[in-house]
């Protein structure tokens, strides 16, 4: 005949109280609705090399022309002998120390439309062509409770 003592009764009580908080804890959680945020961003790369090295150091300055407003955004870069080219990105970011603007500072932003871009250095055009940005439209999905 078994007698019970408290001590194996309360180890038994610990024991079920853990197997149930384990399962609240590992319980399959209710589906919730879920919304994903998205965005995109246009831009192109454009750049410019002196393929055999025989300038050294120079001075690229990039023009992008947007066609259908009339603006003119430019960024100059400083490239260092030994280095031949550098590439920028249009639109860059305001906060970048070099950035493509306008004269008066506004910066250039990747609004749909059709773009012409050369590179001048020393005052001469040496590369240049054109690009467009399309309309970009975005879906948000919201993912529902089956």
């Amino acid at each position: 005949m078994r007698v019970s003592t408290p001590a194996l009764s309360l180890r038994r009580l610990l024991q079920t109280a853990g197997l149930l908080l384990a399962l609240v804890v590992f319980s399959p959680r209710q589906a919730q609705a879920q919304t994903w945020l998205v965005s995109t961003d246009a831009y192109v790369k454009i750049g410019v090399m002196d393929k055999f090295g025989q300038l050294g150091g120079f001075t690229a300055k990039f023009v992008v022309i947007n066609q259908d407003t009339g603006k003119e955004y430019t960024l100059v870069k400083q490239v260092p002998k030994g280095q031949n080219g550098v590439d920028v990105v249009f639109p860059s970011e305001a906060s970048e120390a070099d950035y493509f603007k306008t004269e008066r500072g506004e910066a250039g932003k990747a609004q749909p439309g059709r773009y012409t871009w050369e590179c001048q250095v020393g005052g001469k055009k040496v590369v240049g062509g054109r690009f467009g940005f399309s309309e970009v439209a975005n879906d948000v999905t919201l993912v529902g409770k089956n």
